[in-house]
Parts: C-alpha cells; structure tokens; sequence
C-alpha cells in the first residue's frame, strides 16, 4: 500500500495551466487500487479546495462529492495513538507536527511508501519512504 499526501488530491482538481501535467500524474494515481489515507488528509484537502481565494476553487457539494469517492479507499482515522506517534516524530526528525501526522498515518496503515511534493523525495523516515511522483525522473513509478 502506498499513502496519498494531501497534495495528490488537490493536483486532481486543479484548475492551473501549469498545473496540467501534475493534474494528470494525479488522475492516475487515483486510478490505483494500492493507496490509502487519512482524515487528516481528507479534510486538509477539503479546507484547501474549497477556499476562497483559491482559483477555481470548489464549491461545498463538489468537494464533499469527491471527499466521499476517495473513502473507497482505506482511511487511517485520527486517534490518541497516531497524535502521540505523530508528537515523537515530529521532534525526532524535526518536520512539522502535519507532516509528521501524514507519516505516521501511513505507518499505521502499514504503508513503506509516502506519495508526497511537501517533503524530501527519497527520505526515509524510520521505514516510511517519501517518494515524489511529480519529479522529472525516467525512472519513477508513477501509475502501479
């Protein structure tokens, strides 16, 4: 299983010229049947797409409708485990407290991968590996 950090999902709905490829990388990803994630990253996706300064942003109903069609994936919930889990990670590794809550979100949900543009590509955080599937490389998996 791979864990899907908030920024595939606003890529999916981006409305952005330049954003185009990555829109697509997105789509993709999507299309999978390995992936999972969080509240966290549904409601960050949420509070993001639906905001109103950003451009194209989305209506209420559109944002639930797709917050809904991702929960066919599996969903790591918040708990007093992944807060603590998160707490220790974000002091060990020095990132801060959200990032450390995605990665351990995937920990829990046995993920060794991260698909993630916000933190450094190719890190490995005690066994959850940050993989970019934006970067430029010929050599990256993008679509399993």
């Amino acid at each position: 299983m791979r864990f899907v950090d908030t920024n595939i999902l606003i890529y999916r709905v981006s409305a952005e010229t330049e954003e185009r490829a990555k829109r697509e990388v997105a789509v993709g990803l999507l299309e999978c049947d390995d992936l999972c994630l969080s509240v966290q990253v549904l409601q960050e996706f949420y509070t993001q797409a639906t905001r109103p300064t950003r451009p194209g942003h989305l209506q209420h109903e559109e944002a639930v409708t797709l917050v809904q069609s991702w929960k066919r994936f599996p969903i790591q919930e918040m708990t007093v485990e992944l807060m603590d889990n998160a707490l220790a990670a974000r002091a060990r590794w020095r990132i801060s407290y959200w990032d450390a809550a995605i990665l351990e979100a995937a920990r829990l949900m046995g993920c060794a991968e991260v698909l993630s543009e916000d933190l450094s590509d190719g890190e490995d955080y005690g066994g959850v590996r940050v993989v970019n599937p934006f970067r430029d490389s010929e050599d990256s998996i993008l679509v399993e």
